[in-house]
């Protein structure tokens, strides 16, 4: 016997339901939609990073053809009781037939932040206060070699500058003051890149499988502080389980490698400090740092109510950085947490994610995101 499936709910329709007028309600699917679909949220918060925020979030999702794959332009806006703003705005555009994908990441950010040191050894009481502005400036222009497989290159930006560090102990030189302390930085190159994706939602997946590689080259005669390569592998797969359900295993693994050169020392592989500030949850940004990081993470997603609505998961990840001058990788740091899921738009299945994490030394935090991390 077959039941019927059981209409699905966001944020909307609670309002909706609440507060009823006639508007017509959006399509529950965006396979034949073509016009935005958008979805924003105030909210106020607490993490590790900023303690309280209050931020404006949100992202546009649409496709410019019915065969074309989801494009989403996601942005916030925030200040924090660090006194940190923020404006990042990430886009991925697919053209008619996904014959190209135009990704691009701008960010603003005067930043307040604290490092710990180079490894993951490195221990919690070493904070390092420090404060800049940032600049990063990203965009990647992917071709369609086969329907799920995309190669393409793009040009890149870290710029950092008026970087002052407030060393609460002077006469012990920090990592950061042994690595190299100028007042500004910039990193400016080239990437190559290849994408294969196979997903069926890019925002928030029930399956399939995901690959990006990024080799980037930075050029000291395009302005960079120094010359230096790395590489990024990024690689997520994403199971129906039970098969037939809407709950969803999800892997993830993230190394990002320095291959050559030394790059400035606030552009090292970093905790959450990948393109989507996502890795480590359990831990502040910024908390491990090094030459080499390798991240591997697991999420089990099941929705709490048979209208999805609302949904929870259960996360575990680990990450691994090489010390000071070292390209050896040092312990694994855990991370560990559950968190709720609440639907704010079902046409795109996005959420947002309410996450407590834990790690060691003590470490432990709030984390707040629109759409899944991974």
């Amino acid at each position: 016997m077959h039941h019927a499936p059981v209409p699905q709910k966001d944020i909307t329709d609670v309002l909706h339901f609440l507060f009823p007028h006639k508007k017509d309600k959006p399509p529950d699917t965006l396979t034949d939609v073509r016009k935005l679909t958008i979805s924003g949220l105030p909210a106020v918060g607490y993490t590790l990073t900023t303690r309280t925020a209050v931020t404006l979030t949100g992202n546009a999702a649409f496709r410019v053809d019915t065969n074309a794959k989801i494009s989403t332009i996601t942005s916030s806006v925030a200040y924090t009781q660090n006194r940190q703003f923020t404006f990042p705005l990430e886009t991925s555009i697919w053209t008619k037939n996904n014959k190209y994908n135009f990704v691009g990441d701008i960010h603003y950010m005067n930043y307040p932040q604290s490092t710990f040191g180079l490894g993951s050894n490195s221990w919690i009481g070493n904070e390092d206060p420090m404060t800049y502005n940032y600049i990063r400036f990203y965009e990647i222009v992917l071709r369609k070699i086969t329907a799920d497989f995309f190669a393409g290159a793009g040009y890149i930006l870290d710029w950092r500058y008026e970087i002052a560090e407030f060393n609460p102990t002077p006469a012990v030189p920090s990592d950061y003051q042994k690595y190299g302390s100028p007042e500004n930085t910039l990193s400016t190159g080239l990437t190559l890149n290849a994408l294969y994706d196979t997903r069926d939602n890019s925002i928030n997946p029930y399956k399939g499988f995901y690959s990006n590689l990024q080799y980037r080259n930075n050029f000291t005669f395009m302005g960079s502080t120094s010359n230096w390569q790395s590489l990024i592998i990024d690689v997520r797969k994403f199971l129906n389980f039970p098969v037939g359900s809407h709950n969803v295993l999800a892997f993830w693994n993230y190394d990002w490698l320095i291959l050559e050169g030394k790059p400035p020392f606030l552009d090292l592989p970093s905790t959450n400090w990948d393109t989507y500030s996502s890795t480590g949850r359990g831990y502040i940004q910024g908390r491990f740092r090094g030459d080499e990081m390798v991240y591997l993470e697991s999420e089990y997603r099941f929705p709490l109510t048979p209208d999805g609505l609302l949904g929870s998961v259960i996360f575990l990840n680990g990450e691994s950085f090489s010390g000071l001058n070292s390209h050896r990788l040092q312990s694994v740091q855990p991370g560990y947490g559950a968190g709720i899921r609440i639907k704010l738009n079902k046409t795109s299945r996005t959420n947002v994610d309410i996450d407590y994490g834990l790690g060691n030394q003590g470490s432990r935090g709030l984390f707040v995101n629109i759409g899944e991390l991974f």
